[in-house]
């Protein structure tokens, strides 16, 4: 199985390890990518501050991360799962996994990231600020540029079950093809109240994390949708299936809740 992730815009204050060595991260095919990326960020934050506060859409409160970011060749790294402080991973609780949980995590969970393409929860990153819906200067946007890279390495770890939980802005940096399609599912959490069901986005990142925390703990690998459906349902989720997958559309899953917490 593999779990494809949307990182947080809440990362960790600081690194407190070695700078990044960028081949030392996991999907060594997007080294070069990761490279032109890092080094167009990186200068276009030693520049003119105002104008990369613009580029990637910074409010008057988070000017400090154009300085973050023209920093990062030399800033200290954390592995990715402890950068990560989002809703999602707060919920995942990665820090609290059992040895077994975490080693299932380590092998399944793949986060995807405008500045490195998509990173492993222990490869070592510092924190920094760029999401995938910019469009930096020579690359254009982030989505567009990581698809063209993307394309010929992730089939490679696509292997099994993918469990594609992605928000639509990473969900446009690489998209399943091929026989993959088919054994892709995607997942949309729904709130029911009065008897209305209704998209919660605070609720959805909660529900999310929570979903594979529990996946991870109870040793559940589904190689299908199929399988993933049973073991949702197995762990107490209200789970449906909207749509069935075929050779062009992923499944796709609901699970419903009717409590926001």
């Amino acid at each position: 199985m593999l779990v494809l992730l949307p990182p947080s815009e809440g990362k960790a204050a600081s690194g407190d390890g070695v700078p990044v060595a960028l081949d030392g991260l996991s999907l060594p095919g997007l080294t070069a990518a990761r490279a032109r990326v890092l080094e167009t960020l990186v200068g276009l934050c030693r520049g003119d501050g105002d104008a990369a506060a613009g580029v990637l859409g910074l409010s008057a409160g988070l000017r400090g991360e154009v300085a973050r970011n023209a920093g990062l060749p030399t800033a200290g790294a954390l592995p990715a799962g402890r950068v990560y402080t989002g809703v999602l991973f707060d919920n995942l609780g990665l820090a609290t996994l059992d040895e077994a949980a975490h080693e299932r995590a380590v092998r399944t969970l793949l986060v995807f990231s405008g500045l490195w393409g998509a990173v492993r929860i222990d490869d070592r990153i510092p924190p920094y600020r760029c999401s995938m819906g910019v469009k930096l200067p020579g690359l254009g946007a982030l989505g567009a540029y990581w698809r063209s890279a993307m394309a010929p390495v992730l089939p490679e770890v696509a292997d099994g079950l993918v469990l594609d939980l992605r928000s639509s802005a990473y969900a446009a940096a690489w998209k399943p093809a091929g026989e993959v399609v088919s054994r892709t599912a995607t997942v949309r959490v729904l709130q029911e109240r009065n008897g209305k069901r209704t998209v919660v986005s605070h609720f959805n990142k909660a529900t999310k994390g929570r979903l594979v925390r529990d996946l991870l703990v109870a040793g559940a690998e589904p190689k299908t949708p199929g399988e993933l459906l049973d073991a949702l349902l197995g762990l107490g989720y209200r789970v449906e299936v909207a749509a069935e997958g075929t050779a062009r559309k992923p499944w796709q899953l609901d699970v419903v809740v009717t409590e926001v917490h």
